[in-house]
C-alpha cells in the first residue's frame, strides 16, 4: 500500500514515520508513506496557498489551484482520495478496514477555515475523526494512517487484531501483566490459572461488561450469540445485586 499525503506542514510527519510499529513496516515494504506539500505548487510569486472567503466571513481559505495541482501530480487510476473535514463522514473501524484495501491512499490536509469547495469534485470522499474541530488536517491523517497501516497483513498479527475494541463491536477486555500483585491488588485468578476455556470465558465476560458500561449504543449493531446473551444477562443480574 501506499499513503501519499498532501500538507502545508509535511515537517509534522517525520516523528510519525520514523518510530514504532510505523516505521517497521515502512522497512519491512509493507507500507510506504510521502509527504507532498501543496505550498510548493503554489504560482503566487509569495507561494501563498489562501485568500480571503468570497461574500465575505472570519479567516481564510486555502486556494484550489495548489491543491489541484498537488493533487494531480500524484493522482492515478487507483488512488483513493480522502479530504480530512470537520464536515465528513465519522471515522470508524469498518472504515478502517475499507480503507486497509485500497492500494493507494491520498490524505487531503485542510487548513484555515478549509478549502476551496471546487477541490471537492476531485475528492472521493470526506473523513472527520471526531465530533469537534482540529487547526488541521494533519492529525486526522496521522489518525487514519495509523488506524489502516496496522491492519495490513503482517504488521501486527492475527490475533492481536481480531481481540480489539470495535472489531466485533465489543470493547476490548482488561489486561494484566506481572507482579500478579501490585499495591495490594491482584490479578485476577483465572487469568493465573493457566485454562485456556475458562480464560477465553472470563475475556468475553469482561469484554461485554465493558462495553454495557462504556458504549451500550454497540449492542445495536451487534447480532449477539447464545453464549454472550447468557454472560450478559449474567453481567445485568450481577449489576442488580
Amino acid at each position: 500500500m501506499k499513503i501519499t499525503i498532501l500538507t502545508l506542514f509535511p515537517e509534522q510527519f517525520v516523528g510519525f514515520i520514523e518510530t514504532s510499529i510505523i516505521n517497521k513496516a515502512i522497512k519491512r515494504n509493507l507500507v510506504s508513506i510521502e509527504t507532498v506539500d501543496i505550498r510548493s505548487f503554489s504560482l503566487d510569486k509569495h507561494h501563498r496557498v489562501d485568500d480571503k472567503p468570497y461574500g465575505g466571513g472570519a479567516g481564510l481559505v486555502m486556494r484550489a489551484q495548489p491543491i489541484l495541482d498537488a493533487l494531480r501530480s500524484v493522482k492515478t487510476s487507483d488512488s483513493h482520495t480522502i479530504y480530512l473535514s470537520a464536515s465528513g463522514s465519522v471515522y470508524k473501524q469498518a472504515k478502517a478496514q475499507q480503507f486497509s484495501t485500497y492500494s493507494h491512499l491520498i490524505l487531503l490536509c485542510g487548513h484555515y477555515e478549509g478549502i476551496d469547495e471546487r477541490v471537492l469534485d476531485e475528492v472521493d470522499e470526506e473523513i472527520c475523526i471526531g465530533d469537534y474541530v482540529l487547526t488541521g488536517g494533519e492529525l486526522a491523517a496521522m489518525v487514519i494512517s495509523d488506524s489502516v497501516i496496522r491492519l495490513l497483513d503482517d504488521v501486527i498479527t492475527k490475533e492481536s487484531l481480531d481481540e480489539e475494541s470495535f472489531e466485533n463491536n465489543l470493547l476490548e477486555y482488561p489486561h494484566y501483566t506481572t507482579p500478579a500483585i501490585y499495591e495490594g491488588k491482584e490479578v485476577p485468578l483465572v487469568l493465573q490459572s493457566g485454562h485456556h476455556k475458562n480464560i477465553r470465558k472470563y475475556r468475553l465476560k469482561e469484554s461485554l461488561r465493558k462495553t454495557l458500561k462504556v458504549r451500550p449504543d454497540l449492542f445495536a449493531k451487534k447480532k449477539l450469540t447464545k453464549e454472550e446473551t447468557q454472560l450478559l444477562e449474567e453481567i445485568q443480574a450481577e449489576e442488580v445485586l
